[in-house]
């Protein structure tokens, strides 16, 4: 079943066309950003961007008509339960609208659904950040005004898990698990059956600090900072993603780098990359009271996972609580296509997005 993947990202457009679970061809298509500063809103990038498909699958020899389906990047949707959900015209509204924010991950869709349009195949999105399976409980924080909201890794998580489950020859939905994302940002969570109840706003205000963004800070200080006439808004945001964790720190926003520095003697890198694998095994720990201790297995996945040491400075911490298993990387282009060879083949059912 040979599917087209379509990735957007903010000065690239990675695609892939898979044949069942098999990459045979990829490409970035990367985008400079005079060629895209003209344009207002992320929505009026479709045509350069669908061009620029049409021409590298033109070169590559792969005539659209042999696709079974078009898989694209979900993007800022409304908070919907996991899965992969057939492009419908509630979704191609809310991509196009951008009412809950511009991100170049919103062409995704649009651009999945104009070429399965035009071949009378099916498009579809999987497992969108904005994927909210919360417990009500999970939502309530310490102010009234304030609700728990969820932004996460939920396509390599999910990914993730299921990979885990195929291996030892279970479901998805027979575990639980605790999942870690190990990136630009770092997200963890408890996957309970296939759901999960309690997840982080990874992008700016819980779980553990990143190559980038802050986590989890003293709310006082914070608030005193915003008051402190130093800062506009603007600045402030950037602090919290962008400029946060090892890049507040140390000035960069390479793990690597960071544990270069502590071998070669850079005491404060030590403390601080350390502090950061400390902060991931504090909030897997707190994922293992959300499933009340029951856990079968801890998965540590995205690119950091990469670094042994920076892994088993987590399993140190974390191995009490269950077997530590790590993938590393972040397969994006697969995890897509898998969501879309699941509806093919029958094993799940597309869902609807309303």
């Amino acid at each position: 079943m040979r599917q087209l993947i379509i990735n957007p990202g903010s000065t690239s457009t990675k695609i892939a066309v898979f044949d069942d679970d098999k990459v045979i061809y990829e490409e970035t298509l990367r985008h400079d950003a005079e060629e895209l500063k003209d344009f207002k809103r992320v929505a009026d990038q479709f045509e350069f961007r669908m061009n620029l498909i049409n021409e590298a699958l033109k070169k590559a020899g792969i005539e659209a008509s042999s696709l079974e389906a078009v898989v694209g990047r979900g993007g800022l949707l409304k908070p919907i339960p996991g899965g992969t959900y057939e492009v419908n015209e509630a979704l191609l509204r809310d991509l196009n609208e951008a009412k809950r924010g511009e991100h170049a991950s919103n062409l995704g869709g649009i651009l999945a659904a104009a070429i399965a349009k035009k071949i009378g195949k099916r498009a579809f999105i999987v497992d969108p950040v904005v994927v909210d399976e919360n417990d009500d409980v999970a939502r309530i924080s310490g102010l009234k005004d304030i609700e728990n909201v969820t932004i996460w890794h939920a396509l390599n998580q999910k990914a993730v898990a299921r990979r885990y489950a195929k291996e030892i020859g279970k479901r998805y939905d027979e575990l639980n698990l605790i999942v870690v994302h190990l990136g630009g940002g770092v997200s963890v969570a408890a996957h309970q059956k296939g759901r999960c109840p309690d997840i982080p706003n990874a992008l700016d205000g819980s779980g553990p600090m990143s190559p980038e963004r802050c986590g989890t800070l003293p709310v006082g200080e914070l608030v005193k900072l915003c008051y402190s006439g130093k800062y506009t808004y603007e600045e402030v945001k950037k602090m919290l993603v962008g400029k946060g964790g090892l890049m507040s720190h140390l000035g960069t926003n390479s793990a690597k780098d960071a544990i270069d520095r502590y071998h070669a003697g850079d005491q404060y890198a030590e403390l601080v990359i350390k502090a950061m694998a400390y902060q991931v095994a504090k909030d897997i720990g707190a994922q293992a009271v959300v499933l009340k201790g029951k856990v079968d297995q801890i998965l540590i996945t995205g690119g950091i996972a990469y670094s042994d040491e920076f892994c088993s400075w987590i399993e140190e911490y974390v191995k009490f609580i269950a077997p530590v298993k790590v993938y590393p990387g972040e397969d994006e282009m697969l995890a897509l296509a898998e969501g879309g060879l699941r509806v093919l083949s029958g094993e799940e059912k597309a869902k609807e997005y309303k």
